[in-house]
């Protein structure tokens, strides 16, 4: 069996690549090549475009991992010939024309606060307890305090072709996740027929068990 070194990592909304580093950490303990994409989360097609240079720029396969938002993305950025499989962390995983607007119209949306000049923010009051409840109340705060402003519009764009349906996924579920609730996860995983673990963790569970975070991926990598 061939392992793929390349593993590709990308973010989801409210936040940044550096929420990776655990995950990064434990990777490239083991000898693999991780690459952290920083979106900018203005729309999903400049999102995917970033994506795809990174994948572009690669020496080889890769594993392609996503994270909330960071699922759609990779969905429409997979079907880059560079990708030999998916792995969705407490993520959406749409179909061909959904998108995070169309997936969080029912259950009901977590606690985005109104948009402001068309980017969106979650209500910093309640950050820790809907985002990072398993995480110290210091670094949650931090997270709160430093949000990545969020478009509109990236939460309106839609998948045209979702990758999964192409390639092998795998997909961890947060059990205590209160951003995409663990029934919608679930859902969502069982249509792509994706490969599934489940970890107790909140939406946050990249940051806060990254080791566990980390064996999924090398499992992706075989």
């Amino acid at each position: 069996m061939t392992t793929i070194r390349n593993i590709v990592l990308v973010h989801g909304g409210f936040v940044d690549g550096s929420g990776w580093r655990g995950v990064y950490d434990e990777l490239t303990r083991n000898g693999l090549r991780v690459h952290i994409v920083q979106n900018p989360t203005l729309s999903l097609a400049d999102d995917v475009a970033v994506t795809r240079r990174v994948l572009d720029g690669l020496d080889g396969p890769a594993v392609l991992v996503g994270h909330s938002y960071g699922g759609v993305v990779i969905s429409e950025a997979g079907a880059h010939p560079n990708v030999t499989s998916l792995v969705y962390i407490a993520a959406f995983a749409p179909d061909k024309g959904e998108s995070v607007s169309t997936l969080i119209a029912d259950p009901p949306a977590p606690p985005i606060l109104p948009p402001q000049e068309g980017f969106l923010f979650l209500d910093r009051d309640t950050f820790a307890a809907s985002f990072a409840a398993d995480l110290p109340g210091q670094v949650a705060a931090f997270m709160a305090d430093s949000q990545v402003p969020w478009g509109v519009d990236a939460l309106g764009g839609s998948v045209t072709e979702p990758a999964w349906r192409h390639k092998p996924s795998w997909y961890l579920v947060a059990t205590e996740d209160r951003m995409i609730p663990p029934p919608a996860q679930r859902m969502m995983a069982e249509r792509a027929g994706a490969k599934v673990v489940e970890v107790i963790g909140s939406h946050a569970v990249y940051v806060s068990q990254p080791a566990a975070v980390a064996d999924l991926i090398r499992e992706a990598a075989i």
